[in-house]
């Protein structure tokens, strides 16, 4: 398969491009990260999400600490070709490195941030104790 396609996005100044990843069996957003090309490309060939950390400046396979994959299903580009959507199986029900369904588990409440959504799994118990 030829890369063109690649061609066809609107790449940010950086190189990358947003990226939402929402589950396949119910619909719900899990996280929004960062793709370069090369993290894209990789995605598309392996079926399994890559993403680019902006933090660690290099790709990040979706669980390979975690163990939680995320196992692509569909890959979507926006009207603008700005934004991409990965609709993905959730592997371990845990999207979020703080042991959440997903990354967006605070709802604006009478001015604060609460938190709605439980913790699933321990993030010590996923990512091993912080040394120190």
């Amino acid at each position: 398969m030829s890369d063109n396609w690649l061609n066809a996005i609107k790449w940010n100044a950086e190189g990358l491009i947003p990226v939402i990843a929402q589950d396949s069996g119910t619909g719900k957003v899990l996280m929004l990260a960062w793709m370069n090309r090369e993290a894209l490309a990789a995605t598309v060939k392996e079926g399994k999400a890559i993403y680019w950390s902006r933090s660690r400046q290099k790709l990040w396979r979706k669980g390979e600490t975690s163990g939680h994959e995320q196992i692509v299903k569909d890959v979507r580009l926006d009207c603008d070709n700005d934004t991409l959507l990965l609709t993905v199986e959730q592997k371990g029900g845990v999207a979020c490195h703080t042991g959440r369904e997903c990354c967006f588990y605070q709802k604006l409440a009478q001015g604060q941030w609460k938190p709605v959504e439980p913790v699933l799994k321990d993030p010590d118990e996923i990512y091993g104790k912080k040394q120190t």
